[in-house]
């Protein structure tokens, strides 16, 4: 079951994890949004402080979130800008190709997983392009 913990400034954020706390939440997905890129490392501080794995974007995996699985937003954005200058150069929006990410990426932090007690599957960690100790 999911539930939707609204976060609309930094100073939600307490509230936010004792609400999800007292709900017992099992894991915690956070969207990419502006906001939560500010907050990354007060984001991974709270959830390891409830104990509760945090699914995010890289940045988040890297100062503490449990893992992370994107596409390659560098790569987005290149295409994106060939898309503008498609348009820019006379193209119809109408006429151009809907794209989508090619290549994602799975990020472990083990050093989180082994705070939290969780054991991650070997196949798993296989499959990572890259796992923090």
């Amino acid at each position: 079951e999911m539930k939707v913990v609204g976060v609309r400034q930094p100073g939600d954020l307490s509230a936010a994890f004792a609400e999800m706390t007292r709900a017992k939440i099992d894991a915690v997905v956070v969207p990419p949004q502006t906001l939560f890129f500010q907050v990354g490392q007060a984001l991974a501080e709270f959830a390891m402080k409830a104990r509760i794995p945090l699914y995010s974007v890289p940045r988040h995996a890297l100062v503490g979130g449990l893992l992370s699985y994107n596409a390659d937003v560098p790569e987005y954005f290149r295409r994106s800008a060939v898309l503008v200058d498609k348009i820019l150069g006379g193209a119809n929006p109408a006429d151009l190709p809907v794209e989508q990410p090619d290549r994602y990426f799975l990020t472990i932090n083990m050093k989180t997983a082994r705070a939290l007690g969780i054991k991650v599957p070997q196949s798993l960690l296989l499959r990572a392009d890259e796992v923090i100790e």
